[in-house]
């Protein structure tokens, strides 16, 4: 009889064991092969990477070292996800200038013009180009539709009311910034895409054609249209599954005009890189600055800085005007929603920073005055 009932444990063990390899393989096997999570580094692309001196060991660096993670910081990130009362989710409806479909398919005029779209996305008009930096029309940053981060507000044009768009700059592979379907819609309708190196290969996943894709390493630079595009530095870290990790790499991207400048920073923590891209190509007509999603703790602000560090990075790069974005679209970080733009009105307001902060959809036009209000404290 014991001899029975050990063999029956010995059985169900072994069944777990095969039911638990089971689904380690078909969850692999999922993340590899589902389209939206991108592609893998490989051929021409890796070669690419491994001769960059920002790739080591397989993975990408950043030129600072990352602080090691510390025990307490992995409580306050638990402590926060599961108990944290912060007020994450807009209680009410954010207000949207809604983009009339008729006024973006006129000629673009010459100058500058930016509109945020949300999050970290912004149209660009620049001497006479339309451009988008990491745009998502998507309702989720995410790979699966319907799960993950849900937007708080529709987008404030359709995807597919856009007038054709010239190029597209990615910082980087986070889902928040690098979306399946609005790049598969784009590319049908001829955009050409800047992307950091690697990240040509999520693109070649989508079956966007090669001939659309301008893979590039920090401070190299291409041209388009009279406008050149370079690749600058940022501080944070990639990835879209379980086993791709710094794969590929990040970046901020400064767009030179024959009369205007531009800087994007992408995500980024702070660091000197800010000084080096202002001294060599500012300075900037405008600055295009993330100041949302960051802490808690030292590992996190590495390279997602906060609020005040985005000033300090306006300033460093010498941008005139300061646009703030990644905030007030996704629910993806520990503080209340409208926390990063209150801090960061704070800190312009003592910094003497021209800060703008228009309502989503509104325009943004270069040497003209913009009516900024704090619409947000209007959403209660």
């Amino acid at each position: 009889m014991h001899r029975t009932r050990s063999s029956s444990k010995s059985r169900r063990f072994k069944w777990a064991i095969v039911v638990l390899s089971f689904v380690v393989v078909g969850s692999v096997l999922f993340l590899r092969n589902w389209p939206s999570f991108g592609g893998t580094i490989s051929g021409e692309r890796l070669k690419s990477a491994q001769a960059s001196s920002h790739y080591q060991d397989g993975k990408f660096a950043n030129t600072l070292p990352h602080p090691p993670l510390e025990s307490g910081d992995v409580w306050d990130y638990l402590k926060e996800q599961f108990f944290g009362d912060q007020m994450r989710v807009p209680p009410s409806a954010i207000p949207i200038s809604a983009i009339p479909p008729a006024s973006m398919q006129t000629q673009s005029p010459p100058g500058l013009r930016a509109i945020w779209l949300g999050h970290s996305s912004v149209y660009i008009e620049l001497d006479g180009l339309r451009l988008l930096v990491d745009p998502v029309f998507s309702n989720h940053a995410s790979p699966l539709s319907g799960i993950g981060p849900k937007r708080f507000h529709a987008p404030p044009i359709a995807m597919t009311d856009l007038p054709k768009i010239d190029a597209v700059m990615i910082s980087h592979d986070h889902y928040d910034h690098l979306d399946m379907r609005t790049i598969q819609y784009l590319s049908s309708k001829g955009t050409h895409f800047f992307v950091p190196l690697g990240v040509g290969s999520h693109l070649d996943e989508w079956e966007i054609p090669d001939s659309r894709i301008t893979e590039l390493d920090w401070w190299e630079s291409a041209e388009i249209g009279g406008l050149t595009i370079i690749c600058t530095p940022a501080q944070h870290y990639s990835g879209r599954g379980i086993f791709d990790y710094k794969e590929t790499f990040w970046s901020s991207w400064s767009i030179i005009g024959p009369k205007y400048r531009v800087f994007y920073s992408g995500d980024t923590g702070f660091s000197n890189h800010f000084q080096l891209i202002g001294n060599q190509l500012g300075p900037f007509d405008l600055g295009i600055i993330r100041i949302g999603q960051y802490g808690p703790g030292a590992s996190w602000i590495y390279s997602n800085m906060d609020p005040e560090d985005a000033v300090r990075a306006h300033i460093a790069v010498q941008a005139r005007r300061m646009l703030p974005v990644h905030w007030g679209t996704f629910n993806i970080a520990f503080h209340d929603w409208d926390e990063p733009i209150r801090r960061a009105v704070d800190a312009a307001n003592q910094r003497n920073v021209d800060l703008v902060t228009p309502r989503v959809g509104e325009v943004v036009v270069a040497g003209e005055p913009l009516g900024s209000h704090s619409w947000w404290e209007e959403v209660r």
